[in-house]
């Protein structure tokens, strides 16, 4: 092993084969020798939910950023994707998008993302990286600690899952935590001495129900998709309606803490009479639902700073490293950025040694400070929050933000700079260029 310390090869494990467990993988596959992903479920033969992935039956969107970041790192997976039934949306023309100020000017622009269901996009990124021999699948099998020291992991302790069989080791360089939300790799790091991850958490008490419907024939909407935002303080209703595969919507509503929908069918119908704007519940007055509503509370959104302290060895992406307030759709786009990043690392290092692994955290944190502040900040607006960032620079943030939200209503080029920030095309910093800040300082004509 230490041959293999030295060069910056050997092996790396994934905890986790969701979408960031198998991008995390797939950027892997070329700086070590042996890439292990484990997997508590066992993969379904074709697209289709898993108990594993309780949010993939919401919508989920897959950003502009994100679509280029994931053709970058597989290319053909557009096609793929549009092979599979992914329905391409362009964002200015084909998004109808309410926001706090009303209703977004249409414009021309080259922002584009794919619709489709959770396991569409699981699936087709699964199959490209199984086809890639160097990377093994673990499923079935569940990480039950972490090996090493304070200093430095060296591996993982696995068993099969639902057991009590015996617990494994599988000794590694790299270990990569891509769990998600229900990480518990701070708990094994505890337990190996490790001082506890610095990290930020902010709690809107966001909660959506979920439904999938046929899209019914004759429907007069000139648009493909549409999202309801909230309005703060008084207004913490939303909705958002996708095309999927199958000539399908679906259709996600919620609220932020205290306006939370209630269970099944009739919390839902309730949930669609409150939104501030009857186009969707006009939209799905003829819908044939297509399966039962579902419920979800994703809990607080976590920044966990591992760039600023980690043993050795380890690195988290995904959701492991930093979960968000889903009603942003920020969190799969960032995972990809992130596998990104790590694969660049790993590149740059020429190996998976301390030194690219250090270099990774660093990548992965700067990816996901600009969306992280993004939605911290816009879930402050909100007095149910707990936590988050507050002062004088957050005040004028929502206040700068508020018009520019309100000159994008009858301004397409500052609609069109706004929408490409939220897509994480560019950063916020662009919505202070003169081109955008002239306009917005003139206020809404």
């Amino acid at each position: 092993m230490g041959g293999e310390t030295i060069s910056g090869r050997g092996t790396a494990v994934v905890i986790g084969g969701g979408l960031a467990g198998t991008l995390a993988a797939w950027a892997l596959r070329d700086a070590a020798e042996r890439v292990v992903v484990v997997e508590r479920d066992r993969y379904p033969e074709q697209p289709d939910f898993r108990a594993g992935l309780p949010q993939g039956r919401h919508a989920h969107l897959l950003l502009a950023a994100g679509h280029q970041v994931l053709e970058e790192l597989m290319p053909g997976s557009r096609a793929e994707l549009q092979a599979a039934g992914a329905v391409s949306v362009p964002l200015a023309s084909d998004l109808r998008w309410l926001s706090s100020a009303g209703w977004m000017a249409e414009h021309r622009s080259e922002l584009v993302f794919l619709s489709c269901t959770r396991p569409v996009l699981d699936h087709v990124v699964l199959d490209r990286v199984r086809r890639d021999s160097s990377v093994e699948f673990l499923e079935g099998t569940e990480v039950v600690g972490l090996l090493g020291s304070a200093g430095r992991v060296t591996g993982v302790r696995i068993r099969e899952r639902g057991t009590d069989g015996e617990v494994r080791e599988l000794p590694a360089e790299l270990v990569v935590d891509a769990s998600g939300r229900s990480t518990s790799v701070a708990g094994w790091l505890a337990a190996l001495g490790v001082p506890a991850v610095p990290e930020e958490r902010v709690d809107a008490g966001v909660a959506y129900s979920s439904r999938i419907f046929q899209r019914p024939t004759g429907v007069e909407f000139r648009h493909q998709a549409l999202y309801i935002q909230t309005k703060a303080p008084d207004d913490p209703y939303l909705a958002v309606l996708l095309p999927v595969e199958g000539d399908r919507w679906i259709v996600s509503v919620g609220g932020m803490r205290g306006a939370e929908p209630g269970p099944g069918e009739e919390g839902f119908r309730k949930q669609l009479d409150l939104l501030r704007d009857p186009t969707l519940r006009e939209l799905l007055a003829e819908a044939e639902p297509v399966g039962e509503v579902r419920g979800f509370r994703p809990g607080p959104g976590v920044r966990r700073r591992y760039e600023r302290r980690s043993p050795e060895g380890l690195i988290a992406l995904g959701d492991a490293a930093c979960t968000f307030n889903p009603v942003y759709g920020q969190g799969i786009t960032v995972a990809a950025m992130s596998a990104r990043a790590l694969g660049v690392a790993v590149s740059r290092h020429g190996g998976i040694g301390p030194a690219a692994a250090g270099a990774a955290r660093q990548a992965i944190a700067k990816v996901t400070k600009d969306p992280w502040v993004m939605s911290s900040t816009e879930d402050v607006r909100f007095a149910a929050t707990a936590g988050g960032p507050s002062g004088a620079l957050i005040r004028f943030q929502h206040r700068y933000l508020d018009r520019v939200l309100a000159r994008a209503t009858v301004d397409a080029h500052v609609c069109d700079r706004f929408q490409h920030v939220m897509s994480l095309v560019t950063p916020p910093t662009s919505l202070f260029h003169p081109s955008v800040l002239g306009p917005v300082l003139r206020g809404p004509r």
